[in-house]
Formats: C-alpha cells, structure tokens, sequence
C-alpha cells in the first residue's frame, strides 16, 4: 500500500444494459460514475502502441484482482456499479484457460471493455509519477551498524475507521488515549526522540536513516539480512500527521533546482548535509509502522492496497474514492526510462491495484517499477504529464451526454510538485 491515502466523495448510476460496440461510433460516455471527471469515447485503434502491448501480461494482473474481488464485497452502499461490472467480466475470465496467448488476451479485453479518455474537469492532460520497493542492508536485532529502526505497529495506536464504514485507511484519524481522551498520536520527531517508549518494536534494524525515510514513502522494504534471507516488510499503520513533500521544499529553500528534482537528488542532498538532512525529513510529520508479510514469495512485489503482490510495469496506485481496484487503464507517455534516463514511450495497459494521498484525481497515477536501486532511480525519475485511458466494462450504461475532454497540452514533465 502507499502509504498516504485520500477519501473524497463517489457517485455512480448503472441504469442498463450496453449494446457491443467500438469507441467513437458513440455520442455518449458513461454514466455520471466520474462527476469530476471529463470523459469522450476513444477507440482501441486509436491507442498508441496497444496493439504491441503485452496483453497477456497485463490480464495475468487483471486476474490478480478479479481473486480480490471475488473474496472481498464492495464496501461502499449502495455498491458501485463498476465494482458490480467487474465482478461479472472476472467471472468470465475464470472460465479462460490457465495460460492464455497475447492474442486471446487481447480479444478478451477488447471485447468486455470500451475504452475512454478520462481527464480532471479543470486539467487537459493525466499526471504521472513512479514508485518501487527499497530494499536495504539490515539485521533483526540492534547493532552499531544497523541502529536505525523500523517500528511495528505500536500498540496503543488507534485508527478511526472512515466515513461509511469499511477498513481503516492511512488518510484515516490515528489517536492514543490520554487521560481517556483521544488524542492525535505522535509526530515524525516525537517517535525518532523516543516518545513510543514501550510501545517500540522494532521488526528491523538498518544502516541509513534516509533509507527508513523512504521505505516510509514507498509503504514497504526488502531487508537483507545478514545470513542472505531477506524480510519482505510492509505498511501496517500509519500515525495520522500531515505528510510533506520535502523534495518541494528542497526547491522552495533554492537548494535544489526544480529542473533537477528526482529522488535521488533528494538523496544525494541529504548525504552531503546530513544533519541540515535530518531536520528536513522531520518537517514531514508523518510516519508508517510495518509488518512481516510472511505471504510473500521472493519474486512477489509488493503488497498493494488491494492487499495483492504488485507486479512491476503493470500495476498502478490511482486515487481511491473515484476509481475501483481492478478497473484497467492505459497509460499513453513519455518517461525517461530509458539508458541514461533517455526518453521513451510508455504505452501500457496498466491496472488499478494501489493507492497513495499524493493520488489526487481522476487521472493521476502512481507507476510500480519494481524493486531495488534501478527501480528506484527510474520511479524518482517520473513527474510527467501523460493520456489516461480509462477502460469501462461495456455493461455500463452510457446514460449521459459526454463531457469533452479540455484542450490538450504537450505530454511533457511537469512542475515537481508531489515529489518525495
């Protein structure tokens, strides 16, 4: 899961049943399932790179999340009428074969789907950023090597749940009680100056305190531990306080130019200026607690807010309280994810399967690029605008007009504003 999460209102109307066809031969878009959002009716043919993409690949993901979604009941009343339309389209894809051909699955998805631009009503173009799964030297047990801690869940944390009922979410109120009184529960600097007190445990213990920092950011950490095993960690709580980009602040302090703002930079500037570094990490107040996922095989990734292994160049964290996990978007841009962070296009069918607070919006998305340094240096890397495709089963019924799309503009990066 990342680890700041947003919940904003949801609207949805399912009032019948579609006729089979392609994009643009309709005047119409959805339902009013996306009030925030602008939609107009594209066609598969239309798509950059779709026919070259690796179908097969991203129906494995899809299938990932048709198991959640069978196991789990959606957990907003009235249910969500692509939640309910996805649960029939997962349905059917149980029914395929194990293994299935790029072909077939090209064929699957082109014929329970219908694809649609998507923008927010105020932007012309989606926002996109990357992340990935740290993994770090550590140890089980303190020592003078590894003496940075990453904390369990303390016990004496309380997180509300949200509006509506449903699971507790790290946009959710985190408390401890005082005096019997809820109380907001202790910041960034407050745990790193010992304030847990007994209600500290550690599940590990690594080198760089700026490691911990961004195993924060990214909800989960490999740590390798001394005998070779590694521990797959990730988020189990969060403490309720305001997260800050300090990357933004690195810019508005003129200590990093904006041009040059990635994540490594941010790194680089915190090894050079380790006690300036220090503080600065602790203007973001927010602060993630962890778990052993003992379920993990070593080639899983990460645990996603869906509660599944993310599978890297597939899987991507959207905004929770507008889209569904599982829904399929293609993803239309140019990354420097190329040799020597050369430019390239990504055009892919991703799937919704994550979520974070930065993920603000109908199309704005969190790319997973996997685990480790490389990982790491292309997710840093992303802060670029880009076309979200949004695909909707074909059981909606399209019972409004179409909101058309605000005028587009180049698919360049944008000002690093969500930075790390």
């Amino acid at each position: 899961m990342r680890t700041h999460l947003v919940i904003a209102a949801l609207s949805g109307i399912l009032t019948g049943a579609l006729a089979l066809g392609e994009g643009p031969a309709f005047a119409s878009a959805p339902p009013t399932l996306f009030p925030q959002a602008a939609l107009e009716p594209t066609g598969f043919a239309d798509l950059p790179g779709w026919a070259a993409d690796d179908h097969a690949k991203a129906l494995a993901t899809f299938r990932r999340s048709c198991g959640a979604i069978a196991r789990k009941p959606d957990l907003v009343q009235p249910p969500r009428p692509i939640f309910t339309a996805l649960r029939q389209i997962c349905a059917r894809a149980a029914r395929l074969p194990v293994k299935v051909d790029d072909r077939a699955a090209r064929a699957f998805f082109e014929k329970e789907f219908r694809p649609y631009q998507i923008t927010a009503l105020d932007q012309p173009n989606g926002f996109l950023t990357g992340y990935y799964e740290p993994e770090v030297e550590g140890a089980r047990t303190r020592s003078d090597a590894f003496a940075t801690p990453l904390y369990a869940r303390p016990g004496d944390l309380i997180i509300e749940a949200p509006p509506g009922g449903g699971p507790p979410t790290n946009k959710s109120g985190a408390f401890r009680k005082v005096d019997g009184a809820l109380v907001p529960y202790h910041d960034r600097a407050a745990i790193e100056d010992g304030a847990l007190g007994a209600e500290a445990h550690a599940v590990a213990w690594i080198r760089d305190p700026a490691d911990a920092f961004f195993a924060h950011i990214q909800g989960s950490v490999r740590v390798r531990l001394p005998d070779g095993e590694v521990l797959r960690l990730n988020y189990d709580g969060h403490n309720g306080q305001p997260y800050t980009p300090i990357g933004r602040l690195l810019i508005e302090r003129g200590l990093v130019p904006r041009e040059k703002m990635s994540m490594d930079a941010i790194r680089a500037y915190i090894a050079a200026h380790p006690e300036e570094g220090r503080a600065l990490m602790r203007q973001n107040r927010s602060y993630v607690f962890f778990r052993v996922a003992h379920e993990l095989k070593a080639d899983d990734g990460a645990v996603g807010a869906q509660g599944l292994p993310l599978t890297a160049d597939r899987s991507i964290a959207v905004d929770k309280a507008i889209h569904v996990y599982g829904t399929p978007f293609f993803i239309d841009a140019v990354l420097p994810i190329g040799p020597e962070a050369a430019d390239q296009p990504f055009e892919r069918l991703m799937i919704a399967q994550d979520t974070g607070s930065a993920i603000v919006g109908p199309a704005r998305a969190d790319i997973f690029f996997g685990a480790g340094k490389e990982a790491g240096t292309r997710a840093g890397r992303i802060q670029h605008h880009g076309r979200f495709v949004i695909l909707l089963p074909r059981a909606l019924d399209p019972a409004h007009a179409r909101v058309p799309l605000p005028k587009r503009r180049p698919l360049v990066p944008a000002a690093v504003s969500e930075t790390p």
